[in-house]
């Protein structure tokens, strides 16, 4: 058999085949993990949809913003607004040839591969502005230092290059930038750092904002201020050594001082509003389609900034006040004092400090030891918010006592009585006997047991009017109302007609007010009687805004006619009578609040809750003090008169004196008249009678004649003087 003779190939060539085989093999394995790479990648559409998390702001009625909402601290500012000098900074220093490449610099590409290999590690980066915002932008990246990272990274900045200009790149990169302590973006750390917008950053602040960028913790300007300092001048000298600037500016802003501010009230203004707003907006957020922490919405709010900080300053006062009063008190009851300070625990000194206001009081005895305060102003044609503190201003909480605690009312509770009355038809004129009843109530325990209340100064007397019995606070007159006149039942259908929500007891001890209430509920109830017997849902939001301008949701006043006008004027004139000259008349002769008003004062036993609940024509307003344990009382004689009503009465004159608000007055409806009537027996006068006006409403206005000053009563009564005589 013959054999075929096989040419051989030469050594050179066959090294060259399989070098190119390998070479392919080695593309189409690398296409391959490019590809699967890929996959995780975003995709076309998410590129050309520039959608960072921003910053939700809540705002008050009056532009002053409030709060804001966020997981990252993101206001978007566009590139017009940012100075010239922060883009010259971050391109001087994050990526000198950014106008020149397409996504990488292949020389920082190089020279990362060249000190990396030789060092057998990962020592050198390449990361261009475009890389670092495909990173910060795409959660699919990541941020872990691996070959995998980086390729995806390269990969998403050649497409970002693809789709947008150096400019938009630019202005999306400061807006997505993470310059530390939760800032994400140039506006929101220039408010941060300097509380100024970003265009009006100068020199020497865009350079000191550039440079905390490669290691932001590292190179704060709050906790490590000369490193931060290093970092601005190096930055400086880069944009010098560019010619973006000159050797004059640099030397002037390379030894100016640092200027930032140290720390920021992450509470806002207003925070139990605030608190309350956001409860609001996380359950409207599935309604509307959004997420409040990251879709940067506008939210304007129906609070009054102005208004608000008048009702802290009034409140602080107060608690101070109040507080000092429950110190003394507990340092003379040592029993007392030991047991709520638990001073087998705590030192007595420490504990007593604290409560000077010399160190913060320790938690867990702040709801003994601390004197609290809840306090609400509505506008009664609309029922929007324009103030809410829900505890002291000084030591905030998570607890709104505003719209979340259940006090007992004490006598702010009367006035739903009285309107029961008014409203069938019993006239103000309509005369209790003001003497001692007998009650059943329970105990604690459940058991029905006698119960002899009293008026609140232990007086007694004969024959008193409703307008009295309420001017005066009569307990005992409230009581017979309930008894002789308002079953209890009627009296809890009253109260939750007027949007009273929580639950009352139908028994007659209910005359006393003590079944809860909620601040917000019970001061929206009293401003029906300044809004013509309409009640006005209490809310705190106008409008929503997305970051587009588009208006998701409006929100309007919720009005229901549950009294008639009639009745509304009746109550609100004889709540006047109790500001102008009855328990709440420090008001006018103390505190010098002379607009029409009418209000309440409240106190419940053993003064463990003190209310003033009150409104003008323009503004209702609520006021609680008290501690959050019910056992512990504020003090003897800690009433509401002396207690609450201070704050109240301060707060109305300066919102008034302040604003200078029209002098509006309470408009008498047609179905209300003002006749003259006997003093004495409160009928039709004779021209014998001893005469006083009084208001009715019209149909039930009296119709019999005094029969006491008749002309033959007189007579009698002449004879018998003379007789005397």
């Amino acid at each position: 058999m013959v054999k075929k003779k096989t040419k051989n190939i030469p050594g050179w060539s066959r090294i060259i085949i399989h070098v190119l085989l390998t070479g392919f093999v080695v593309l189409i394995g690398l296409a391959i993990y490019i590809k699967i790479l890929s996959v995780d990648l975003p995709s076309l559409e998410q590129l050309e949809n520039f959608d960072p998390d921003l910053v939700t702001r809540i705002y008050s009625a009056d532009g002053v913003l409030l709060k804001e909402l966020y997981t990252q601290r993101r206001v978007f500012v566009d590139l017009e607004n940012i100075p010239k000098h922060m883009m010259e900074a971050v391109t001087a220093s994050e990526d000198r040839r950014f106008r020149s490449h397409w996504g990488i610099s292949a020389r920082d590409f190089i020279r990362a591969v060249v000190i990396n290999t030789l060092s057998l590690s990962y020592r050198q980066g390449f990361s261009s502005i475009t890389q670092q915002l495909a990173r910060n932008l795409y959660d699919t990246i990541g941020f872990k230092k691996t070959i995998t990272r980086k390729i995806k990274e390269v990969l998403t900045a050649i497409q970002i290059e693809k789709t947008y200009t150096k400019d938009e790149i630019l202005e999306m990169y400061l807006n997505s930038i993470h310059f530390g302590h939760g800032t994400y973006g140039v506006q929101a750390a220039s408010k941060r750092y300097f509380q100024k917008n970003a265009q009006s950053l100068n020199l020497e602040e865009c350079a000191l904002l550039v440079g905390v960028l490669p290691a932001p913790a590292h190179y704060s300007p709050v906790n490590h201020p000369e490193k931060s300092i290093r970092r601005r001048n190096t930055v400086l000298r880069l944009m010098k050594e560019r010619g973006l600037i000159t050797q004059s500016e640099y030397d002037e802003a390379k030894v100016m001082k640092l200027d930032v501010v140290e720390s920021t009230d992450e509470r806002g203004i207003a925070p139990y509003f605030t608190e309350y707003i956001r409860r609001i907006l996380e359950q409207e957020d599935r309604e509307l389609g959004v997420d409040i922490y990251r879709d940067g919405l506008e939210i304007f709010t129906t609070l009054d900034s102005r208004i608000q900080a008048f009702a802290e300053e009034a409140v602080l006062k107060m608690v101070k006040k109040n507080q000092s009063i429950l110190n003394n008190r507990l340092y003379q009851d040592r029993e007392e004092f030991e047991q709520l300070s638990y001073l087998g625990i705590y030192p007595e000194d420490s504990v007593k400090m604290m409560l000077e206001d010399s160190l913060p009081l320790y938690p867990d005895l702040r709801d003994k030891l601390l004197v609290q305060t809840a306090f609400v102003a509505i506008d009664p044609a609309t029922g929007e918010i324009k103030a809410m503190v829900g505890g002291r201003p000084d030591y905030y909480d998570q607890f709104n006592r505003a719209v979340q605690a259940k006090r007992q009312p004490g006598s702010i509770f009367k006035p739903f009585i009285y309107t029961a009355a008014i409203d069938n038809g019993y006239p103000v004129t309509k005369q209790l006997l003001d003497q001692p009843v007998v009650l059943n109530v329970q105990n604690a325990k459940g058991e029905w047991e006698k119960w002899m209340p009293q008026n609140y100064d232990r007086s007694t007397g004969g024959l008193t009017t409703l307008r009295d019995g309420l001017r005066w606070s009569k307990n005992l007159i409230s009581v017979r109302l309930v008894q002789e006149l308002i079953p209890p039942q009627q009296v809890v259908q009253q109260a939750e007609e007027m949007h009273i929500t929580t639950p009352l007891r139908a028994v007659d001890a209910i005359a006393l007010g003590t079944s809860e209430v909620i601040p917000l509920e019970v001061t929206a109830a009293y401003a029906i009687f300044a809004n013509k017997g309409v009640y006005c849902k209490p809310f705190a939001i106008r409008k929503i805004v997305d970051r587009f301008s588009v208006t998701l949701k409006e929100y309007y006043p919720q009005r229901e006619e549950v009294l008639s006008e009639e009745t509304a004027y009746v109550m609100a004139d004889l709540l006047q009578t109790v500001v102008d000259k009855g328990t709440g008349g420090s008001v006018r002769w103390r505190y010098r609040f002379n607009r029409p008003a009418g209000g309440k004062t409240g106190t419940t036993q053993g003064w463990t809750d003190t209310w003033f609940i009150g409104f003008t024509p323009d503004l209702a307003a609520g006021v609680w003090f008290g501690v959050d344990d019910p056992r512990v009382s504020l003090g003897e004689k800690q009433d509401g008169s002396s207690a609450a009503l201070p704050a109240w009465a301060m707060f109305m004159k300066t919102v008034y004196d302040s604003l200078d608000w029209e002098l509006n007055d309470f408009v008498k409806p047609e179905g209300v008249v003002e006749i003259d009537i006997c003093k004495i027996t409160k009928n039709l006068p004779t021209k014998y009678c001893p005469i006083e006006k009084e208001i009715f409403i019209s149909k039930y206005a009296p119709t019999r004649r005094c029969k006491v000053h008749s002309e033959a009563a007189t007579r009698r009564n002449r004879g018998r003087s003379n007789y005397d005589y």
